[in-house]
């Protein structure tokens, strides 16, 4: 599926958009917002009961293990309980809760027809680029210093990844960010590569980081 088939919508659209001030987004594009926000959502939701559950049963003098720990790598439990996990003196899913949900609020008003001016859509993006670089920095801590998998945190930054791209290549070729016209015509065709290789990076270290456990 091409980039314009997500957004769904002409170029003609999009400079009568542009000229109005205002601009909106395909119906796929929202529906990816959608499901993407919902998946993060749905990740900050469980961490954060697990980690109610976890402090419960500390305050109790018992121990609780969440679902997710399967293993000695994959283990969530040890990395709710880690020192990363409220990096600015909070639970981590807390700010998940709030900004996972605003961006199906996002998707949403898209899907009812919504348009938003250029400082609402550099916003947005500036939004997704901080969750991408959040989620880079929590996936080093967990590979190299927690040495721990949290499956459900996997989910949400696989979500944060396809969201950051599609709304930085919303913007790149709606004009809205500056870029060279070989810049929009690619991402017009292949913006689904950028997430692929993303994330296809990502499954690479977390599959070298624990070769010997994967084989064994």
């Amino acid at each position: 599926m091409t980039t314009a088939a997500v957004d769904g919508v002409s170029s003609g659209q999009e400079s009568e958009g542009s000229r109005g001030g205002a601009v909106g987004g395909g119906r796929a594009f929202a529906w990816l917002l959608v499901i993407t926000g919902a998946a993060g959502l749905l990740a900050a939701w469980i961490i954060t009961i697990d980690k109610f559950k976890i402090l419960e049963a500390k305050v109790a003098g018992k121990t609780f293990t969440p679902g997710c720990s399967l293993n000695p790598i994959v283990s969530c439990g040890s990395v709710m309980e880690s020192d990363q996990a409220s990096a600015f003196g909070f639970p981590n899913p807390m700010l998940g809760l709030v900004t996972y949900g605003m961006v199906i609020c996002v998707g949403m008003s898209l899907l009812a027809g919504a348009r938003f001016r250029r400082w609402y859509w550099l916003t947005f993006n500036a939004g997704t680029l901080f969750g991408v670089v959040f989620c880079a920095w929590l996936m080093y801590q967990s590979l190299y210093n927690i040495n721990a998998l949290c499956l459900w945190c996997c989910l949400a930054w696989v979500a944060t990844i396809l969201m950051f791209w599609y709304v930085t290549s919303h913007n790149v070729r709606k004009g809205l960010l500056p870029a060279p016209e070989w810049a929009k015509n690619f991402l017009a065709e292949f913006t689904w590569v950028l997430p692929v290789l993303h994330i296809g990076i990502i499954g690479m270290l977390i599959l070298t980081r624990w070769w010997d456990f994967w084989i064994s």
